[in-house]
């Protein structure tokens, strides 16, 4: 089968492998399709994210969509849940298995992702995907299921004013879902016209581009007669944005942080959040969300297919993740290749 490996930065190499054979409790999926995230984009050009750094030649991958090619369930369509659990600690038994100590994640450290024709992985991490999902918007579930996880630590009500800064795919996501959940106001902010064109097509009401956080931030208080937004999302990976969330965030407001900063290190002045109450919460991928995903793409009250902008075949994904890198020439970044 093929497979593409992280040998260093920039350096993506096609392999010939053997296809794996599914262990006790997990079944083989031939790969359909697999979205390229912001996350693979730091693997790609700086060899690690955050703390974790590339140790040996390493598949990327964790928005993945598949079809199950052996046993009982043969033929049926999944979504593939990227992050194995170990259902046995404490905080797993809490009901947080996004915090899990003994997970492993595809695509990131050891463990290989979706780049590749076949994959074996455990069976409780596979969601059935409906006829009306198509192997594109299935890889999609795990943003989304991100970008929930983000609205759920927001604790959105109806008639609230929300800012969400950084309209990448998972910004877009969450305007989407702040809508549903009934925002009264959505604001959105980007450095690039594009996303700020697709924030509109996404329900935005109002869009500011991002220029070092003090024209959006005066734009969002002038938004807002003053008061601020009730909860501002950063989506950014951008300092810039983490001082934007806190000095538009309202005095009692939350501030919710979903970007990963390449520097692999937030600042914000202190006495403005200080001063202003603000409770401040951090994503931590997602919680037990998929079943809730599935459920609003297939009843089309989120529309995924918008943040897919490409599809490329695995011999072309050196191509896919240049154009993911280049925000010039990527819609939203976000670029998928079809299994064959």
């Amino acid at each position: 089968m093929k497979v593409l490996r992280l040998h260093g930065a920039k350096d993506l190499r096609l392999h010939e492998e053997p296809i794996p054979r599914a262990q006790e409790g997990e079944v083989l999926i031939r790969v359909k399709a697999v979205g390229i995230c912001g996350s693979d984009l730091h693997w790609f050009a700086e060899e690690g994210i955050g703390d974790a750094r590339l140790a040996k030649p390493l598949v990327l991958g964790h928005e993945l969509a598949g079809v199950i090619d052996e046993g009982p369930r043969l033929g049926e369509r999944v979504a593939i849940d990227p992050c194995i659990t170990c259902g046995k600690c404490e905080f797993c038994l809490q009901g947080n298995p996004n915090l899990c100590i003994a997970h492993t994640f595809a695509g990131h450290g050891l463990t290989d992702g979706g780049l590749r024709e076949y994959l074996s992985w455990p069976e409780s991490f596979l969601f059935s995907l409906p006829d009306s999902i198509s192997d594109e918007d299935g890889a999609m579930l795990e943003p989304l299921g991100v970008a929930l996880h983000a609205i759920d630590l927001g604790h959105l009500r109806t008639g609230m004013t929300i800012g969400i800064l950084g309209c990448g795919p998972i910004g877009i996501l969450a305007i989407q879902l702040a809508r549903l959940s009934g925002a009264a106001q959505v604001i959105a902010t980007d450095r690039l016209a594009h996303r700020l064109d697709a924030a509109r097509l996404a329900g935005a009401d109002l869009v500011f581009k991002a220029e070092a956080g003090s024209h959006e931030s005066a734009a969002l208080m002038e938004a807002t007669q003053g008061r601020g937004v009730d909860v501002a999302f950063e989506i950014a990976g951008e300092n810039d944005a983490v001082e934007t969330a806190v000095a538009v965030a309202k005095p009692g407001g939350c501030v919710v942080l979903a970007g990963i900063p390449a520097e692999d290190r937030t600042s914000f002045t202190a006495s403005i959040a200080r001063r202003k109450g603000l409770t401040l919460r951090l994503v931590r991928r997602m919680k037990l969300t998929y079943p809730r995903a599935i459920r609003l793409v297939e009843k089309g009250s989120v529309n995924v297919r918008s943040i897919v902008t490409d599809c490329f075949p695995i011999d072309e994904s050196l191509q896919a993740f240049k154009l993911a890198t280049n925000e010039k020439d990527s819609k939203l970044s976000s670029i998928h290749k079809s299994g064959s």
